[in-house]
């Protein structure tokens, strides 16, 4: 018989006026109990996962089927592990934004029950306050897992930045962006095919270098010279790294529409500091 993971660092997690229990086992799994995720999520417990679709309670709905992706499935299999001397139950803690998407995206859709709209409403409020990086952020938090973490902080920020595979190209970069770049050059509304060299080197350092203090972008620069640059930086990212990239763009744009020349811009930019959700890597 395999022998149950263990809980090496647990503490009550608060999420505005709910307190979850959560854990870090010594596989370093952060989960949070069977109770607390139904409690924060207004739903009633009850009894086995759904026999058909192998859902827990909370999301086995018909309903709610069409918008169960691989990445919800993975997270779905209850955890038994030992606290102390007690058998404990519980789902990777990742279930928790996943699940609150599911209720967004069946609302979005017009797909929801009148009874399934109250827990909409508790996922709506729950996405505001993390994202699958921001649960792991606050259970390390809660339970001190932090001071002893094992794992390559480096490794984990390129994992949630940079995808696997190259994604379909979506225009990232909004035309007044580059109507602001012309402005500030002295460029008069030159075409794509147009632009000089030095508009990729003004995005490469103040959009992409900034990101995560420039520890992203030596990695993000060699997948992009090793694809012989037949696809743009962007489609690299992975759905995080692609909201994290438009937050900069929208960041610079907004510089650059109240800058009155370059010379300002560049000397306002160097005075704005540069947030990261990795400080760990330092």
């Amino acid at each position: 018989m395999k022998e149950l993971p263990k809980a090496l660092y647990r503490a009550p997690l608060k999420i505005g006026n709910v307190e979850l229990q959560c854990a870090v086992l010594d596989d370093e799994t952060r989960v949070l109990t069977l109770t607390s995720v139904f409690k924060v999520l207004g739903r009633p417990k009850k009894g086995k996962s759904n026999s058909v679709t192998d859902l827990p309670a909370f999301m086995d709905a018909n309903n709610l089927e069409p918008f169960v992706n691989q990445g919800l499935r993975e997270v779905t299999k209850k955890i038994d592990y030992m606290d102390g001397n007690s058998l404990q139950s519980g789902y990777n803690a990742l279930i928790l934004p996943r699940v609150c998407q599911l209720y967004l995206d069946a609302r979005r859709s017009g797909k929801l029950y009148p009874s399934q709209l109250k827990t909409a409403m508790q996922a709506e409020i729950l996405v505001s306050a993390f994202a699958d990086i921001g649960i792991v952020a606050l259970i390390d938090e809660a339970t001190g897992y932090q001071v002893g973490r094992k794992y390559d902080a480096l490794r984990v920020l390129l994992n949630t930045y940079l995808a696997d595979k190259i994604k379909q190209w979506i225009k990232e970069f909004p035309d007044d962006f580059f109507l602001e770049l012309d402005r500030l050059y002295g460029n008069i509304n030159l075409k794509s095919n147009q632009r000089p060299s030095y508009y990729g080197t003004f995005i490469n350092t103040y959009v992409y270098e900034p990101i995560e203090k420039g520890r992203l972008n030596p990695e993000l620069q060699k997948r992009y010279m090793e694809d012989n640059k037949r696809h743009r930086k962007h489609q690299h990212f992975t759905d995080f790294g692609t909201g994290q990239l438009r937050i900069q763009i929208g960041k610079i744009l907004g510089l650059m529409q109240v800058a009155p020349n370059l010379k300002w811009f560049k000397q306002k930019q160097e005075r704005q500091g540069q947030l990261s959700l990795f400080p760990e890597v330092d």
